[in-house]
């Protein structure tokens, strides 16, 4: 019998920045991209811009916890980067979607 893999912890979520704060959202959650490189149990934190909007900002993760997740929002220097976003983006933040990671390229 093949033991079964852990599956791991996914968010895929979308922030729309105000008019022409598109870029600048975008750049802060790349700072945090590379905050993330020193979070425990973060495979993933993808940053992406639509094509067809320069205001919706998309962001994949995977982590291998939900408390690993939660954990990085207390590293250094990230509820400062929280702090210079929010007022760029524009309505309440959408939640998102949480998934259970299977596996895939990258993850195995």
């Amino acid at each position: 019998m093949t033991p079964q893999k852990q599956t791991k912890y996914g968010l895929f979520g979308k922030l729309k920045a105000t008019s022409g704060k598109g870029n600048e959202l975008a750049s802060i959650l790349l700072e945090a991209s590379r905050l993330m490189a020193d979070a425990q149990g973060c495979h993933i934190y993808i940053v992406s811009q639509d094509t067809q909007d320069d205001t919706l900002i998309w962001i994949t993760e995977v982590w291998d916890t939900r408390e690993d997740h939660d954990n990085s929002l207390n590293m250094p220097g990230v509820k400062e980067l929280i702090s210079r976003a929010i007022p760029l983006i524009e309505g309440k933040p959408e939640s998102g979607m949480t998934l259970t990671v299977l596996g895939g390229k990258g993850l195995d």
